[in-house]
């Protein structure tokens, strides 16, 4: 299977969709929500967790016929921690006050439900480029709406996005108010509620999931 194959596109396709990791399997709640007060460590948290995902199914799969049963979770953990701590540091290297701004939650994308279940329920039974794929389908799925919930977070809490002003001050002359409901945690989660319920009703047979 190549890269630009029906079947990629078809795995990518799920994963942003139909198989979205947080808003129909209901995984990586937590660091979902508590990144996505701004656009910027979003982004980045997005990245950093397809980057793990996918290189992590990448390097099971091609190990997993040498892993021993009894051992695969260790084994499994050992690899995502490597590809959490180099993620880590080239955060901190090159962008240290977004790395500042995730803080621990870098570090617990060892622990992340998408990371581990991606692991057990496809790359350790099948080959290592299906697996990348899958991997980075997962990853960007789980981006993907962190991005959708920062985006409307920062820009009704703060007016701005990626720091830059986009409510015009004259708005604000004229008696706008940003709305400081979006920014604490609640918000997350009722903005969260309502893209899985706008997708699960595009999708009706998501109904049953």
């Amino acid at each position: 299977m190549g890269l630009f194959s029906s079947g990629s596109f078809k795995q990518i396709s799920e994963g942003l969709n139909r198989s979205n990791p947080v808003t129909v399997q209901v995984l990586g709640i937590c660091s979902a929500l508590a990144v996505t007060v701004k656009l910027q460590p979003a982004v980045v948290m997005a990245i950093s967790v397809t980057v793990v995902v996918a290189f992590s199914n990448l390097i099971i799969s091609w190990m997993r016929n040498l892993i021993p049963p009894s051992i695969r979770i260790i084994v499994q953990l050992v690899v995502i921690s490597l590809l959490v701590i180099l993620v880590d540091q080239v955060l901190k290297a090159f962008s240290y006050e977004v790395s500042k701004q995730l803080s621990v939650y870098v570090g617990l994308i060892i622990t992340n439900c998408i990371v581990m279940g991606r692991l057990e329920a496809f790359a350790m039974a099948n080959r290592p480029f299906p697996s990348f794929v899958d991997g980075a389908a997962n990853g960007m799925g789980y981006g993907l709406i962190l991005v959708i919930v920062a985006f409307i977070r920062e820009l009704l809490g703060s007016g701005a996005l990626y720091g830059v002003q986009i409510i015009p001050r004259s708005f604000y002359d004229a008696g706008y108010l940003n709305n400081g409901l979006v920014i604490m945690p609640p918000a997350a989660l009722i903005l969260l509620g309502c893209i899985i319920w706008i997708q699960r009703s595009y999708n009706k047979d998501l109904m049953d999931k």
